[in-house]
Protein backbone atom coordinates (compact mmCIF):
# COMPACT_ATOMS: atom_id res chain seq x y z
CA UNK A 1 0.00 0.00 0.00
CA UNK A 2 0.81 3.68 -0.82
CA UNK A 3 1.67 5.95 2.22
CA UNK A 4 -1.33 8.49 1.30
CA UNK A 5 0.42 11.83 -0.78
CA UNK A 6 -1.02 14.54 1.46
CA UNK A 7 2.49 13.13 3.30
CA UNK A 8 4.82 14.29 -0.01
CA UNK A 9 2.87 17.40 0.05
CA UNK A 10 3.36 18.86 4.19
CA UNK A 11 6.63 17.50 2.75
CA UNK A 12 7.05 20.11 0.22
CA UNK A 13 4.98 22.34 1.33
CA UNK A 14 6.89 22.60 4.74
CA UNK A 15 10.53 21.87 3.90
CA UNK A 16 10.21 18.46 6.28
CA UNK A 17 12.53 15.96 5.32
CA UNK A 18 10.82 13.26 7.98
CA UNK A 19 7.37 13.81 9.04
CA UNK A 20 6.16 11.90 11.89
CA UNK A 21 4.07 13.75 14.89
CA UNK A 22 6.56 15.50 16.78
CA UNK A 23 7.76 17.17 13.85
CA UNK A 24 3.89 17.62 13.17
CA UNK A 25 3.52 19.35 16.43
CA UNK A 26 6.12 21.59 16.63
CA UNK A 27 5.28 23.29 13.11
CA UNK A 28 1.70 24.09 14.56
CA UNK A 29 2.73 25.10 17.72
CA UNK A 30 5.21 27.38 15.62
CA UNK A 31 2.43 28.72 13.42
CA UNK A 32 0.30 29.30 15.95
CA UNK A 33 2.32 31.23 18.04
CA UNK A 34 3.25 33.57 14.69
CA UNK A 35 -0.81 34.27 14.19
CA UNK A 36 -1.09 34.51 17.76
CA UNK A 37 1.95 37.51 17.55
CA UNK A 38 -0.38 38.38 14.17
CA UNK A 39 -4.05 38.73 16.42
CA UNK A 40 -1.91 40.87 18.67
CA UNK A 41 -0.73 43.28 16.09
CA UNK A 42 -4.02 43.28 14.45
CA UNK A 43 -5.90 44.42 18.18
CA UNK A 44 -9.26 43.05 16.79
CA UNK A 45 -11.55 40.29 17.49
CA UNK A 46 -8.92 38.01 19.00
CA UNK A 47 -6.86 41.05 20.57
CA UNK A 48 -7.78 39.73 24.44
CA UNK A 49 -5.69 36.05 23.74
CA UNK A 50 -2.16 35.47 25.07
CA UNK A 51 0.56 36.36 22.47
CA UNK A 52 2.78 32.53 23.00
CA UNK A 53 1.69 29.43 23.94
CA UNK A 54 4.21 26.89 25.43
CA UNK A 55 2.75 23.81 24.20
CA UNK A 56 -0.17 22.38 22.23
CA UNK A 57 -2.20 21.60 25.45
CA UNK A 58 -2.25 25.32 26.26
CA UNK A 59 -4.89 26.03 22.95
CA UNK A 60 -7.24 24.37 25.39
CA UNK A 61 -7.19 26.88 27.94
CA UNK A 62 -8.60 30.04 24.79
CA UNK A 63 -12.17 30.65 24.33
CA UNK A 64 -14.43 29.45 21.29
CA UNK A 65 -14.88 31.30 18.37
CA UNK A 66 -18.71 30.46 17.63
CA UNK A 67 -20.47 30.57 14.41
CA UNK A 68 -22.71 34.02 16.07
CA UNK A 69 -19.07 35.55 16.70
CA UNK A 70 -18.36 34.66 12.39
CA UNK A 71 -21.74 36.61 11.60
CA UNK A 72 -21.57 39.53 13.87
CA UNK A 73 -17.62 40.34 14.23
CA UNK A 74 -16.66 38.41 10.90
CA UNK A 75 -15.06 42.02 10.15
CA UNK A 76 -12.98 42.33 13.13
CA UNK A 77 -11.42 38.83 12.45
CA UNK A 78 -9.79 39.92 9.13
CA UNK A 79 -5.97 40.45 9.39
CA UNK A 80 -5.58 41.83 5.88
CA UNK A 81 -6.50 44.86 4.02
CA UNK A 82 -9.53 44.59 1.64
CA UNK A 83 -7.04 45.34 -1.14
CA UNK A 84 -5.59 41.66 -0.63
CA UNK A 85 -8.58 40.13 -0.43
CA UNK A 86 -9.50 38.04 -3.67
CA UNK A 87 -12.58 36.13 -2.92
CA UNK A 88 -15.54 36.58 -0.08
CA UNK A 89 -17.92 33.64 0.43
CA UNK A 90 -21.27 34.73 2.12
CA UNK A 91 -23.83 32.26 3.07
CA UNK A 92 -26.84 31.89 5.44
CA UNK A 93 -27.33 28.94 7.76
CA UNK A 94 -30.84 27.16 6.73
CA UNK A 95 -33.35 28.30 9.90
CA UNK A 96 -31.63 31.32 11.41
CA UNK A 97 -31.77 34.71 11.03
CA UNK A 98 -29.46 37.55 11.60
CA UNK A 99 -26.34 38.67 9.56
CA UNK A 100 -24.82 36.00 6.89
CA UNK A 101 -21.96 34.24 7.58
CA UNK A 102 -19.10 35.75 5.61
CA UNK A 103 -15.31 34.21 5.25
CA UNK A 104 -12.37 36.15 3.44
CA UNK A 105 -10.02 34.80 1.53
CA UNK A 106 -5.99 35.82 -0.15
CA UNK A 107 -5.19 34.61 -3.55
CA UNK A 108 -2.46 33.45 -1.05
CA UNK A 109 -5.43 31.24 0.92
CA UNK A 110 -6.84 29.78 -2.33
CA UNK A 111 -3.61 29.05 -4.16
CA UNK A 112 -2.84 27.06 -0.88
CA UNK A 113 -6.54 24.76 -1.02
CA UNK A 114 -5.72 24.34 -5.02
CA UNK A 115 -2.38 22.27 -3.87
CA UNK A 116 -4.19 20.38 -1.15
CA UNK A 117 -6.98 19.02 -3.40
CA UNK A 118 -4.54 18.61 -6.19
CA UNK A 119 -3.00 16.11 -3.58
CA UNK A 120 -6.12 14.68 -2.31
CA UNK A 121 -7.32 14.15 -6.38
CA UNK A 122 -3.54 12.49 -7.28
CA UNK A 123 -5.29 9.32 -5.39
CA UNK A 124 -7.68 8.71 -7.90
CA UNK A 125 -7.47 10.80 -11.06
CA UNK A 126 -4.68 9.82 -13.37
CA UNK A 127 -3.37 11.93 -16.41
CA UNK A 128 -5.14 12.64 -19.76
CA UNK A 129 -8.58 11.43 -18.00
CA UNK A 130 -11.46 13.49 -17.28
CA UNK A 131 -12.82 14.65 -14.29
CA UNK A 132 -16.83 15.64 -13.93
CA UNK A 133 -17.06 18.41 -11.24
CA UNK A 134 -20.54 18.47 -9.88
CA UNK A 135 -19.59 21.77 -7.32
CA UNK A 136 -20.86 25.39 -8.04
CA UNK A 137 -18.86 27.53 -10.62
CA UNK A 138 -19.87 30.88 -9.27
CA UNK A 139 -16.70 32.96 -10.95
CA UNK A 140 -13.92 34.61 -9.50
CA UNK A 141 -12.08 31.34 -8.15
CA UNK A 142 -15.37 29.54 -6.67
CA UNK A 143 -15.00 26.23 -5.21
CA UNK A 144 -15.78 24.68 -8.65
CA UNK A 145 -13.14 26.86 -10.41
CA UNK A 146 -10.50 26.12 -7.27
CA UNK A 147 -11.57 22.28 -8.34
CA UNK A 148 -10.65 22.90 -11.94
CA UNK A 149 -7.40 24.17 -11.74
CA UNK A 150 -6.17 21.21 -9.38
CA UNK A 151 -7.72 18.62 -11.79
CA UNK A 152 -5.97 20.42 -14.92
CA UNK A 153 -2.83 20.97 -12.27
CA UNK A 154 -2.80 16.72 -12.67
CA UNK A 155 -3.06 16.97 -15.93
CA UNK A 156 -6.48 15.68 -16.35
CA UNK A 157 -9.14 16.92 -18.21
CA UNK A 158 -11.94 18.96 -16.17
CA UNK A 159 -15.11 18.30 -17.14
CA UNK A 160 -17.75 21.50 -15.25
CA UNK A 161 -20.97 20.43 -14.64
CA UNK A 162 -21.98 22.16 -11.71
CA UNK A 163 -24.50 21.84 -9.75
CA UNK A 164 -27.30 23.65 -11.48
CA UNK A 165 -28.15 20.64 -14.20
CA UNK A 166 -31.47 18.69 -14.73
CA UNK A 167 -30.53 15.07 -14.51
CA UNK A 168 -31.13 14.81 -17.89
CA UNK A 169 -28.70 17.76 -18.60
CA UNK A 170 -26.29 15.61 -16.30
CA UNK A 171 -27.30 12.18 -18.23
CA UNK A 172 -26.04 13.85 -21.67
CA UNK A 173 -23.21 15.64 -20.36
CA UNK A 174 -21.89 12.19 -18.87
CA UNK A 175 -22.66 10.09 -22.05
CA UNK A 176 -20.38 12.66 -24.19
CA UNK A 177 -17.60 13.35 -22.16
CA UNK A 178 -17.28 10.22 -20.68
CA UNK A 179 -15.53 11.29 -17.40
CA UNK A 180 -13.49 8.30 -15.22
CA UNK A 181 -13.74 10.10 -11.73
CA UNK A 182 -16.77 12.24 -10.26
CA UNK A 183 -16.42 14.94 -8.04
CA UNK A 184 -19.10 16.19 -6.01
CA UNK A 185 -21.74 15.13 -3.86
CA UNK A 186 -22.33 11.71 -2.85
CA UNK A 187 -26.31 11.58 -3.51
CA UNK A 188 -26.02 13.16 -6.95
CA UNK A 189 -23.55 10.40 -7.65
CA UNK A 190 -25.52 7.42 -6.64
CA UNK A 191 -28.20 8.85 -8.52
CA UNK A 192 -26.56 9.32 -11.69
CA UNK A 193 -25.28 5.71 -11.21
CA UNK A 194 -29.01 4.43 -11.14
CA UNK A 195 -30.11 6.33 -13.84
CA UNK A 196 -26.94 5.29 -16.14
CA UNK A 197 -26.06 2.04 -14.81
CA UNK A 198 -23.08 1.13 -16.98
CA UNK A 199 -21.84 4.70 -17.13
CA UNK A 200 -17.98 5.53 -17.51
CA UNK A 201 -17.36 6.68 -13.63
CA UNK A 202 -14.84 4.12 -12.20
CA UNK A 203 -13.91 6.70 -9.50
CA UNK A 204 -15.46 9.15 -6.91
CA UNK A 205 -14.62 11.79 -4.36
CA UNK A 206 -17.81 12.71 -2.58
CA UNK A 207 -17.99 16.09 -0.47
CA UNK A 208 -20.37 18.92 -0.23
CA UNK A 209 -22.43 16.66 2.22
CA UNK A 210 -22.69 13.76 4.45
CA UNK A 211 -22.23 10.37 3.24
CA UNK A 212 -24.06 7.79 5.53
CA UNK A 213 -23.01 4.22 5.04
CA UNK A 214 -25.66 2.87 3.26
CA UNK A 215 -24.74 5.18 0.59
CA UNK A 216 -21.46 4.39 0.69
CA UNK A 217 -21.89 0.90 0.19
CA UNK A 218 -24.34 1.53 -2.56
CA UNK A 219 -22.32 3.78 -4.68
CA UNK A 220 -19.22 1.44 -4.17
CA UNK A 221 -20.88 -1.81 -5.64
CA UNK A 222 -22.00 0.29 -8.19
CA UNK A 223 -18.43 1.54 -9.18
CA UNK A 224 -17.08 -1.46 -8.07
CA UNK A 225 -14.13 0.52 -6.68
CA UNK A 226 -13.30 2.32 -2.94
CA UNK A 227 -15.05 6.13 -2.51
CA UNK A 228 -12.76 8.69 -1.60
CA UNK A 229 -14.91 11.05 0.82
CA UNK A 230 -13.44 14.68 1.54
CA UNK A 231 -14.47 16.96 4.68
CA UNK A 232 -14.13 20.92 4.45
CA UNK A 233 -16.17 23.92 4.95
CA UNK A 234 -16.01 27.81 3.84
CA UNK A 235 -14.49 28.21 7.06
CA UNK A 236 -11.72 26.16 7.08
CA UNK A 237 -10.40 27.18 3.85
CA UNK A 238 -12.76 24.93 1.45
CA UNK A 239 -10.30 22.09 1.82
CA UNK A 240 -10.17 19.98 5.37
CA UNK A 241 -9.19 16.56 5.24
CA UNK A 242 -8.93 13.51 2.65
CA UNK A 243 -9.51 9.82 2.22
CA UNK A 244 -5.98 7.95 1.25
CA UNK A 245 -5.71 4.58 -0.47
CA UNK A 246 -6.38 2.57 3.25
CA UNK A 247 -9.74 3.92 3.21
CA UNK A 248 -9.34 4.36 7.29
CA UNK A 249 -10.51 7.33 8.01
CA UNK A 250 -10.04 11.48 6.08
CA UNK A 251 -6.49 12.56 7.04
CA UNK A 252 -6.72 16.32 8.13
CA UNK A 253 -4.09 18.88 6.99
CA UNK A 254 -2.87 19.50 9.76
CA UNK A 255 0.16 21.74 8.54
CA UNK A 256 -2.66 24.09 8.05
CA UNK A 257 -5.42 23.54 10.65
CA UNK A 258 -5.04 22.04 14.43
CA UNK A 259 -8.42 20.51 14.98
CA UNK A 260 -10.07 19.49 18.15
CA UNK A 261 -12.89 17.26 19.38
CA UNK A 262 -14.37 18.36 22.20
CA UNK A 263 -17.79 17.46 24.67
CA UNK A 264 -20.73 19.58 24.97
CA UNK A 265 -19.40 21.36 27.71
CA UNK A 266 -16.07 22.56 25.71
CA UNK A 267 -13.64 20.09 27.01
CA UNK A 268 -11.50 17.93 24.67
CA UNK A 269 -12.46 14.03 24.63
CA UNK A 270 -10.06 11.51 24.36
CA UNK A 271 -8.77 9.73 21.43
CA UNK A 272 -11.69 7.61 19.22
CA UNK A 273 -14.38 9.07 20.87
CA UNK A 274 -16.81 11.26 19.31
CA UNK A 275 -17.83 15.25 19.60
CA UNK A 276 -17.57 18.26 18.23
CA UNK A 277 -15.02 18.96 15.54
CA UNK A 278 -13.22 22.78 16.24
CA UNK A 279 -10.54 23.68 14.35
CA UNK A 280 -7.67 26.68 14.42
CA UNK A 281 -6.57 27.16 10.87
CA UNK A 282 -2.92 28.23 11.47
CA UNK A 283 -1.82 28.80 8.01
CA UNK A 284 -4.54 31.51 6.57
CA UNK A 285 -3.37 34.71 5.65
CA UNK A 286 -7.03 37.07 5.15
CA UNK A 287 -9.08 35.20 8.38
CA UNK A 288 -8.17 32.77 10.64
CA UNK A 289 -10.07 31.30 12.93
CA UNK A 290 -9.31 30.12 16.33
CA UNK A 291 -10.73 27.37 18.01
CA UNK A 292 -14.07 27.39 15.82
CA UNK A 293 -16.72 25.57 17.15
CA UNK A 294 -17.96 23.34 13.46
CA UNK A 295 -21.49 22.19 14.44
CA UNK A 296 -19.62 18.98 12.91
CA UNK A 297 -19.72 15.75 14.79
CA UNK A 298 -15.88 13.25 14.32
CA UNK A 299 -13.72 11.73 16.09
CA UNK A 300 -9.92 11.49 16.01
CA UNK A 301 -9.24 7.37 14.70
CA UNK A 302 -6.12 6.41 17.19
CA UNK A 303 -2.94 5.40 15.96
CA UNK A 304 -1.14 5.44 12.90
CA UNK A 305 -2.95 5.46 9.38
CA UNK A 306 -1.99 1.78 8.02
CA UNK A 307 -0.59 3.69 5.11
CA UNK A 308 2.19 4.93 7.02
CA UNK A 309 1.17 8.63 7.30
CA UNK A 310 1.01 10.32 10.62
CA UNK A 311 -1.71 12.87 9.64
CA UNK A 312 -4.21 12.61 12.06
CA UNK A 313 -7.39 11.34 10.61
CA UNK A 314 -10.98 12.24 10.84
CA UNK A 315 -13.70 9.48 10.69
CA UNK A 316 -17.21 9.78 9.18
CA UNK A 317 -18.86 13.81 9.81
CA UNK A 318 -22.23 14.63 10.96
CA UNK A 319 -24.40 17.75 11.87
CA UNK A 320 -25.43 18.60 15.29
CA UNK A 321 -28.90 18.08 15.61
CA UNK A 322 -31.49 17.89 12.25
CA UNK A 323 -28.94 17.24 10.07
CA UNK A 324 -27.90 13.94 11.78
CA UNK A 325 -31.80 13.01 11.11
CA UNK A 326 -31.80 13.47 7.66
CA UNK A 327 -28.61 11.30 7.33
CA UNK A 328 -30.14 8.57 8.68
CA UNK A 329 -33.49 8.76 6.93
CA UNK A 330 -31.13 8.86 3.74
CA UNK A 331 -29.30 5.61 5.05
CA UNK A 332 -32.33 3.96 5.07
CA UNK A 333 -34.86 4.93 2.07
CA UNK A 334 -31.50 4.81 -0.32
CA UNK A 335 -31.44 0.86 0.36
CA UNK A 336 -34.08 0.81 -1.69
CA UNK A 337 -32.36 -0.16 -4.98
CA UNK A 338 -35.23 2.16 -7.40
CA UNK A 339 -35.02 5.02 -5.58
CA UNK A 340 -32.93 8.37 -7.78
CA UNK A 341 -33.76 10.75 -4.96
CA UNK A 342 -36.09 12.63 -2.52
CA UNK A 343 -37.25 15.55 -0.95
CA UNK A 344 -38.71 15.92 2.99
CA UNK A 345 -40.40 18.17 4.58
CA UNK A 346 -42.21 18.19 8.30
CA UNK A 347 -46.23 19.00 8.41
CA UNK A 348 -46.70 19.20 11.84
CA UNK A 349 -46.49 15.75 13.09
CA UNK A 350 -46.60 14.42 9.65
CA UNK A 351 -43.35 13.70 7.52
CA UNK A 352 -44.00 14.22 3.27
CA UNK A 353 -41.83 12.87 0.97
CA UNK A 354 -41.59 13.38 -2.48
CA UNK A 355 -39.71 11.09 -4.46
CA UNK A 356 -38.34 9.93 -7.57
CA UNK A 357 -37.47 6.44 -8.68
CA UNK A 358 -35.50 5.10 -11.79
CA UNK A 359 -38.16 3.70 -13.92
CA UNK A 360 -41.95 3.81 -14.37
CA UNK A 361 -44.45 1.27 -12.68
CA UNK A 362 -42.29 0.81 -9.35
CA UNK A 363 -43.23 4.00 -7.87
CA UNK A 364 -46.23 1.50 -5.60
CA UNK A 365 -43.57 -0.50 -5.23
CA UNK A 366 -41.10 1.31 -3.71
CA UNK A 367 -43.09 3.13 -1.52
CA UNK A 368 -44.66 -0.17 -0.13
CA UNK A 369 -40.51 -0.74 1.10
CA UNK A 370 -40.76 2.18 3.67
CA UNK A 371 -42.21 2.02 6.99
CA UNK A 372 -45.67 3.68 7.73
CA UNK A 373 -43.81 6.07 10.20
CA UNK A 374 -40.52 7.27 11.28
CA UNK A 375 -39.52 7.75 15.02
CA UNK A 376 -43.05 8.18 15.53
CA UNK A 377 -43.79 10.63 13.30
CA UNK A 378 -46.43 9.37 10.51
CA UNK A 379 -44.58 9.01 6.48
CA UNK A 380 -46.36 10.18 3.78
CA UNK A 381 -44.99 9.33 0.55
CA UNK A 382 -45.49 10.58 -3.32
CA UNK A 383 -43.34 9.56 -5.82
CA UNK A 384 -42.69 9.44 -9.82
CA UNK A 385 -40.15 8.25 -12.37
CA UNK A 386 -37.38 10.67 -12.65
CA UNK A 387 -37.62 12.25 -16.26
CA UNK A 388 -35.07 14.41 -17.96
CA UNK A 389 -36.18 17.46 -17.03
CA UNK A 390 -36.57 16.86 -13.77
CA UNK A 391 -33.47 18.23 -11.08
CA UNK A 392 -31.75 16.89 -7.99
CA UNK A 393 -34.14 17.51 -5.35
CA UNK A 394 -31.44 19.71 -2.96
CA UNK A 395 -29.04 22.21 -4.72
CA UNK A 396 -27.29 22.29 -1.14
CA UNK A 397 -26.93 20.27 1.79
CA UNK A 398 -29.81 17.74 2.59
CA UNK A 399 -32.32 18.85 5.22
CA UNK A 400 -35.62 18.01 6.58
CA UNK A 401 -38.07 21.24 5.86
CA UNK A 402 -40.08 23.27 7.66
Amino acid sequence: MNIAKLDSWVKEKEGIKILDRQAIESLQLEKLNRLLEREYARQGFYRNLPRRLNSLKELENLPFTTEQDLKEQGNRMLLVSQSKIERVRSWETSGTTGPAKRVFYTARDNDRTVSFFSAGLSELIHWGEKALIAMPFTGDRGLGELIQEAVEGLGAVPVPAGNMRSFGEMLELLDKEKPETFIGPPVLLLSLLRMRPKSSIKRGLVSGDACPPGIMKAIEERLGTRLYPHYGSREMGLGGAVTCPAFQGMHLRENDIIGEIVDEKGKAVPEGEWGELTVTLIEAGAMPLIRYRTGDISRFLPGICPCGCCLRRLDSVSRIGEGREMEELDDYIFQIPWIVDYRISRKGEILEIEGLTTEKGIEEKAGGLLPGEWKGRKLNCTWKSAEPEDEPCYRGKRRIEN
